[in-house]
């Protein structure tokens, strides 16, 4: 359950506003605006919704883009999700950072006093980058920090967190969906980039998806610049699959209602009429392909439906008892496969750090030159 960078968009109010005909602001035509009442118009992020339902939900087996968790409300599902005491995704990293943050840095900036460009992307707050920038800090040489995200008001918290806490950090923000877009070519002169990627949110990718996001990133970058990555590790002689179900299925139901908050969503958002009690929140471990997966299963049979919208006619939905609708996948690695992504993406590692536990890994790769 990581947020990647589309994860953080959220709908925009939809007030009632004017609109043009001929050039001149008016109020509608009376077919018009009864076209209005009877078609929503809808602004690009909930018709970004509106597609996503669409597709998902007519398709066999039924899914939805785990991105669409991430309104208010389930960001807020998620903050809490991270506290919990099954999650050990977050605090294992945090505590890997707070052990090996001097070494780190050390190595990504190199021994010459230089500018140093902490790259992270898709912030959410920066807290556990937090404990590396006041490495950085530290460590001689300036600090420049600069959040990618598709959110502006992800980006503020973290402006705001990072100068209210670190002096010496300067913080330049960078509104972009770093899946698809470069990253900025104002490059500092005499300056190192370290590419923060953590959270293990490369896993919330397909392994095809997750080397094509990592080239995209090894294109922005330089040779001797460095990619740290966050990686879940998948059960084996050291962690067993109960402790990796349990951070999908805790006890206090958080992750059940994170689930079922993406049927609210689309209620809310999309006028559809879910029942949100007639569906079960279920977390499995794929073996096979190495992930955690998340749905939502139908308790019983049962027609939903969504009204029409720009993007089509309305949608009938029928679900039998037990059919699921295919919500998250979280991929887990092991030592050899984050070697064999960052190799595929022209990356080659220098060194891992886990936890005592074996629960979770961050590697520090460095970009090799790119084969013609």
């Amino acid at each position: 359950k990581q947020q990647s960078s589309v994860s953080h968009l959220h709908p925009i109010d939809r007030a009632a506003s004017p609109h043009s005909y001929g050039g001149k602001l008016q109020v509608p035509p009376i077919a018009a605006a009864q076209e209005i009442l009877e078609t929503a118009i809808l602004d690009a992020t909930t018709e970004a919704i509106a597609h996503e339902a669409r597709t998902g939900l007519t398709a066999t087996p039924k899914t939805l883009s785990p991105w669409l968790f991430y309104d208010e409300a389930g960001s807020h599902l998620f903050e809490q999700i991270t506290t919990l005491p099954e999650y050990y995704l977050t605090r294992t990293e945090r505590s890997i950072f707070a052990t090996h943050a001097d070494q780190i840095i050390h190595t990504a900036a190199g021994p010459e006093s230089q500018t140093l460009t902490l790259i992270e992307l898709g912030a959410v707050t920066a807290t556990k980058t937090a404990l590396l920038l006041r490495a950085a800090v530290r460590h001689p040489g300036t600090v420049v920090y600069q959040p990618v995200d598709v959110s502006e008001s992800a980006l503020d918290a973290a402006r705001e967190n990072i100068l209210a806490n670190i002096p010496g950090v300067t913080v330049r923000c960078q509104v972009a969906d770093y899946t698809r877009e470069p990253l900025p070519e104002n490059r500092l002169p005499n300056t190192r980039t370290l590419a923060l990627y953590i959270g293990s949110s490369i896993g919330n990718f397909t392994p095809h998806d997750a080397r094509d996001v990592l080239r995209n990133l090894r294109a922005q970058l330089l040779p001797g610049d460095t990619l740290l990555l966050g990686t879940d590790l998948r059960p084996g002689p050291h962690k067993d699959e109960a402790t990796l179900l349990a951070a999908y299925n805790d006890a206090s139901a958080v992750t059940a209602a994170f689930n079922r908050n993406i049927l609210a969503r689309l209620n809310r958002d999309l006028g559809a009429n879910f029942n949100l009690a007639s569906f079960r929140h279920k977390a499995l471990w794929n073996p096979t392909e190495s992930r955690i997966e998340m749905h939502l299963e139908s308790l019983h049979a049962q027609r939903v439906h969504i009204p029409e919208n720009s993007t089509g006619p309305a949608l009938t939905l029928d679900f039998l008892p037990g059919e699921t609708i295919h919500t998250e996948n979280s991929y887990k690695f092991t030592p050899s496969s984050v070697e064999a992504l960052l190799q595929a993406a022209a990356f080659k590692p220098i060194q891992s750090w886990q936890d005592p536990k074996h629960l979770f890994a961050v590697t520090l790769a460095t970009a090799i030159e790119q084969p013609i």
